[in-house]
């Protein structure tokens, strides 16, 4: 199918119908671009399935079945070639919660979970949540790239450390961990004996061509089995909202004690997440390809646009998502999400991510809105 046939310059008015995304602004004439959803329609092989599904007209309660099973194993090894047998798969209503019970499932009340930050706040909060110790490293740039600091991680890891949680792709610098860099990662949770919990759901959106997403188990079979990998179709294809993630977890033992802590808590997936994630893997791909394209282009007009309009604000390249991540140190401002909001557009703050002085914007969005957005944050630096 010709990416000609999928329209991401227009989409349908959100409004009324309880978006997070734009009622945080409802009734005030703030652009929103933030929260990590896109705007735009989602496949139309998937709203086919939807609608099948629809019509069946029953909506009982769903066990994990043939048909999604099936598609998530194909696609990792298509995909990723990464050869995972259905026994692996536990099916989720979302990956926070799976982060935050990771962190019950493989630590005591004693124990510390090491990250490295910025990161996706969740990261920051799960441990705290489960009386956890968080133990957290910053990333270090080597030029222009963000990279995991493992001479800092070796000085801050306690004999307490029992977790690194990994974000990769890494939200919010939007960096493709390399071959090295991920072995290096295996290298040093094998030596401290770490149970990784390796966040990858926004692997299928690397748009840098010089860029491969490498999934953290398939490095070898030593860190497969200390890994608990997570993903869902959710950010690739716009499905949030029908709430269907999962985890990859090949060690049986690691498997059981997941399974355990969700016993109860978890919610099993709605019929509607399955048949969602069936076909967004079994026939998103085309689809995929033409988003891949648009967000390119979307990510050189942001990076022409910051470089050119945009002073004060210093702007990373980027690998992957479609969350940009802007330090606005040098703006000196003492709370730059609500000037930005003051100005009409609205942004992440990236205090959250223990990112102070940044904000995240979300050019997951038609071409014209996002133009739009950046001409009010223009106007809004002018005016200092």
């Amino acid at each position: 199918m010709s990416a000609l046939v999928y329209n991401f310059d227009t989409c349908p008015d959100r409004n009324g119908y309880g978006s997070l995304k734009w009622d945080k602004y409802k009734g005030r004439d703030i652009l929103p671009l933030w929260v990590a959803d896109m705007d735009f329609t989602t496949a139309p092989e998937i709203l086919d399935a939807l609608q099948q599904r629809l019509d069946h007209g029953i909506f009982g309660y769903t066990i994990p079945y043939q048909a999604p099973v099936e598609a998530v194993i194909n696609y990792l090894q298509r995909q990723h070639n990464y050869s995972a047998q259905a026994s692996w798969l536990n099916f989720l209503p979302g990956l926070v919660p799976a982060i935050n019970l990771c962190c019950h499932a493989y630590t005591e009340a004693t124990d510390s979970v090491m990250t490295a930050t910025p990161v996706y706040a969740p990261f920051l909060t799960a441990p705290d949540y489960a009386g956890r110790e968080l133990i957290k490293v910053p990333l270090c740039l080597q030029g222009e790239t963000w990279t995991l600091d493992f001479d800092a991680m070796e000085a801050a890891i306690k004999p307490n450390t029992k977790v690194f949680v990994l974000c990769s792709p890494h939200n919010p610098v939007a960096h493709v961990h390399t071959r090295a860099e991920l072995t290096q990662l295996a290298d040093f949770c094998e030596k401290h004996d770490l149970i990784l919990i390796s966040d990858e759901i926004h692997c299928d959106l690397v748009f840098d061509d010089q860029a491969q997403h490498i999934v953290t188990a398939t490095l070898n079979e030593r860190i497969a089995a200390r890994t608990v990998t997570l993903m869902a179709p959710s950010k690739t294809y716009n499905l949030p909202g029908l709430a269907c993630a999962f985890s990859v977890i090949e060690d049986s033992k690691l498997r059981l004690q997941f399974q355990k802590t969700i016993r109860g808590i978890i919610t099993e997936v709605n019929c509607f997440g399955y048949a969602g994630c069936e076909a967004a893997y079994n026939h998103g791909e085309p689809w995929r390809q033409a988003l891949l394209k648009y967000l390119r282009g979307n990510y050189e007009l942001l990076y022409q646009f910051v470089q050119q309009q945009l002073p004060g604000i210093t702007f990373r390249p980027m690998e992957a998502t479609y969350l940009a991540w802007f330090d606005v140190s040098r703006l000196e401002l003492d709370n730059p999400t609500k000037f930005f909001e003051d100005h009409g557009v609205g942004l992440t703050d990236g205090v959250p991510f223990d990112g102070k002085a940044h904000v995240r914007l979300n050019f997951g969005c038609p071409r014209s809105r996002l133009i739009e957005g950046l001409e009010k944050m223009a106007a809004a630096l002018a005016t200092r």
